[in-house]
């Protein structure tokens, strides 16, 4: 069986959960999931015969199972031709495409009950194949050895928009695709996030654990040209697209000497890590990890800085994947229970006044006995001018 065969199935296992006798695939990102391969077209999969492939671009796709259609209007007569029932309940990517998208859909199998099978999806994309899991690992040795370079990187006197151009070039030689994916409404970012200073305490308005001004409206969030001076912190979240899927991890790094409170609050960021990843196996209860580390910020007195200062995030972690912030979520109200070979990122992160924000995010993978660490690189504050 292959690898996106063995995708495809389950995918079909959540279909027949959620009562759908077949799912449409248009997405981009589901596109890749199940075929290896963004293109124009539609992935039709029905519950018991083998799933087509109809295309729309690019042209010279070969295989028994690809069909070149112009649009999806023909989808249903091709089904007839070939003798394949016409479902009774189809899921759609219902939280992603546009309604006008879901509308035509729903005109084309017309008769059908037609089901948002994006919750379908992304359960199934939690679980990683053993294929999927070996590409976060390279993703993770290319992604750690970019960071260690970023003291290299620095120059006194830099705005924090310039070392983050660095990286940024430094990541995309070190072979990383550049692309941010994102699941969510209306969130964008190029290639990831660097904080510096106060910075790290203005709002934003997509739903990411910290936010920045950014330079201009029209993307607001992160670097916002700040000069990097002694005593500030610079916390780099930048996005690891070196495989396909996303590696997270975010380091803190200092300009010279940090306030001892701004190192304790490093340091608890740490333990809120070290107990996630003792909870990262399977049945914990997503929403108990954030509330242990909420109770472990209130216990050092950090609470009200956690997560942020005057908007503060509701998360401690998420999935990762082919996007960001893929399931489960590890947050308020998150009922989702860990299952084995799920990949999550945790990223307890303190901001501090007149300082900057602090803490730590690496990407686990969820096994048996533990959170498995795939970012393999030091976790503690380091000096850039050292």
């Amino acid at each position: 069986m292959t690898e996106y065969q063995i995708r495809i199935d389950k995918i079909r296992r959540e279909m027949c959960a959620a009562g759908a006798d077949a799912c449409l695939i248009t997405t981009n990102v589901n596109l890749l999931y199940t075929t290896g391969q963004v293109l124009a077209g539609y992935l039709y999969i029905p519950r018991q015969q083998e799933h087509l492939l109809f295309v729309r671009r690019p042209v010279g796709l070969t295989g028994d199972r690809v069909i070149y259609v112009r649009k999806p209007e023909e989808i249903t007569g091709i089904l007839d031709q070939r003798g394949i029932a016409r479902p009774k309940s189809i899921m759609l990517e219902g939280d992603v495409i546009p309604h006008s998208e879901w509308l035509r859909y729903e005109a084309v199998f017309s008769g059908s009950t037609v089901i948002n099978g994006t919750p379908a999806i992304r359960k199934a994309r939690s679980i990683k194949t053993d294929f999927e899991i070996s590409l976060f690992r390279q993703s993770g040795i290319l992604h750690s050895g970019v960071y260690r370079k970023i003291p290299q990187l620095f120059r006194r006197g830099m705005t924090d928009v310039e070392l983050s151009i660095e990286i940024e070039r430094a990541m995309r030689l070190a072979g990383s695709y550049g692309i941010f994916r994102v699941f969510g409404q209306s969130m964008e970012i190029f290639v990831g996030s660097l904080l510096a200073g106060d910075n790290a305490a203005a709002p934003s308005p997509y739903d990411f654990a910290l936010g920045g001004r950014g330079r201009h409206p029209s993307l607001p969030v992160g670097a916002d040209n700040t000069v990097l001076r002694e005593g500030m912190a610079v916390m780099v979240d930048m996005g690891g697209n070196f495989t396909g899927y996303m590696t997270d991890m975010t380091r803190t790094f200092s300009v010279g000497q940090l306030p001892e409170h701004a190192c304790f609050a490093h340091q608890t960021a740490l333990e809120i890590q070290e107990a996630a990843a003792r909870m990262a196996v399977p049945g914990t209860v997503c929403e108990d990890i954030w509330q242990n580390a909420l109770d472990i910020a209130a216990r050092n007195g950090l609470k009200d800085c956690f997560m942020g200062i005057s908007q503060q995030a509701k998360f401690v972690g998420h999935g990762v994947g082919i996007e960001i912030n893929e399931w489960p979520i590890l947050g308020a109200r998150s009922q989702t229970l860990l299952e084995k070979d799920m990949m999550i990122a945790v990223e307890p992160k303190f901001v501090i006044a007149g300082v900057g924000a602090v803490g730590i995010e690496n990407t686990f993978l969820v096994t048996a006995s533990a959170g498995e660490k795939i970012t393999l690189l030091d976790d503690q504050i380091v000096d850039l001018t050292a």
